[in-house]
């Protein structure tokens, strides 16, 4: 049974009317988009590189470095931004330990070693696109690791949630996805459009109201393996009610991050 018209009105109303409270205070909302788990180009893939070019929204895309095939690189268009996915995206959780592929046991040296080594093959395959920005897989990564990421040339963090502070490590700015549209506990299927946009509402109330950081843009987090029609379907109608004429604007990783250091240097 779908979800009742008026409820998935009122989602995109209240979200609205949260953006308009930004626009009557003077201040205009900021989203960013980030698609995780790209490695090879796909069905999946080219249908979220055409909305983006189609909808005119920057994506930032989370790529597997040790996975990623050349041919990867030859459909970006040009403006995609790559961000660093870990190195090989396995899980090397202990029992009982959520997925990670950075487990709390594991020598924070060695972690390093090979966030380092897959960096460099990712920088020789994404040349310019490449940010010196890190999304952990399953967005987990140990304080001990996150301390030491600008020894290995990575100046940004990706997570989700609401950032504690700008700067996850000295030299590190972390810039968080909010708004996750995959249910992961049930089934990996859309998570709905009513409960997409009730995150989106609450983060962006938080922040309004200082209970959350208000200069941390609000970031969108897809994965587009995983997307069933009904995802499709809400992220094209997301990018066509949220453009600047509505007090939205959608940045670049590369303006929220900085271009910092030219890729591989």
């Amino acid at each position: 049974m779908g979800v009742p018209l008026r409820m998935l009105a009122a989602g995109w109303n209240e979200l609205e009317s949260e953006i308009g409270r930004w626009r009557d205070s003077g201040r205009a909302v900021e989203f960013w988009w980030r698609d995780d788990d790209a490695a090879r180009p796909n069905r999946a893939l080219e249908r979220l590189l055409a909305l983006a070019q189609k909808s005119a929204i920057p994506l930032a895309l989370a790529v597997i470095p040790l996975q990623a095939e050349p041919a990867l690189f030859a459909e970006l268009p040009s403006g995609t931004d790559v961000l660093q996915h870990g190195s090989d995206h396995s899980n090397r959780a202990a029992p009982g330990e959520k997925k990670t592929e950075f487990p709390q046991a594991d020598p924070s040296e060695a972690a390093l070693v090979r966030l380092s080594e897959s960096r460099e093959r990712l920088a020789k395959l994404a040349g310019e696109s490449l940010l010196e920005v890190l999304a952990p897989p399953w967005n987990r990564i140990p304080p001990a690791i996150v301390a030491c990421l600008a020894s290995c040339g990575i100046r940004g963090l990706s997570r989700y949630g609401a950032r504690r502070s700008a700067l996850a490590a000295p030299g590190v700015l972390e810039i968080n996805a909010h708004v996750d549209i995959v249910d992961w506990k049930g089934g990996r299927a859309f998570v709905g459009a009513e409960q997409a946009l009730l995150q989106a509402t609450r983060h962006l109330a938080a922040r309004r109201e200082g209970r959350a950081d208000a200069t941390e843009p609000t970031g969108w987090l897809t994965h587009h393996a995983c997307h069933d029609e009904n995802a499709w379907a809400f992220l094209a109608e997301l990018f066509e009610r949220f453009r600047p004429e509505q007090g939205v604007r959608w940045k670049t990783a590369r303006e929220l991050f900085g271009a910092g250091l030219p890729a591989g240097r």
